[in-house]
């Protein structure tokens, strides 16, 4: 068993690819979620909302925790255009995160757009899979 959560789901009925394709492993003691969007799109839909919800139910103690997201994107449209949508997707989480209570001094956003593929940008499925933002749960070491 993985010593972290990872929770994620793919639009467009590919969600046997994002299960056949192995996401990054995160560090020891790290919990993340994923969200992933449709091309040009920086909406949180109802479900993966609620994943979410869920998954904060599940971790005690969040005050303990700094959060990170990392928004991404495919490489369709021009590096501006990335980088604005990267942005506006982090700050769809962000508002997400805010709504259920989580103080904003815990979390740090960085906006990657295209610049940090994760999965392959040649193909269809990494440019499905690159449509994220990544919320990480860091535990705060005192």
């Amino acid at each position: 068993m993985r010593p972290f959560l990872l929770i994620g789901f793919v639009f467009l009925g590919l969600a046997a690819t994002a299960q056949d394709t192995p996401a990054p492993a995160p560090p020891t003691g790290l919990i993340q979620k994923s969200i992933f969007f449709g091309g040009g799109s920086y909406y949180v839909d109802e479900e993966q909302t609620q994943e979410l919800l869920q998954l904060l139910d599940t971790i005690p103690n969040i005050e303990l925790y700094q959060i990170s997201i990392y928004s991404h994107t495919d490489n369709i449209g021009g590096q501006l255009y990335n980088k604005w949508l990267s942005e506006m997707r982090s700050q769809a989480a962000l508002q997400k995160l805010i709504i259920m209570d989580i103080p904003l001094e815990n979390i740090s956003i960085k906006a990657f757009g295209q610049e940090n593929p994760y999965f392959d940008n040649k193909k269809w499925e990494g440019k499905l899979l690159n449509r994220r933002v990544d919320i990480i749960f860091w535990p705060i070491v005192f």
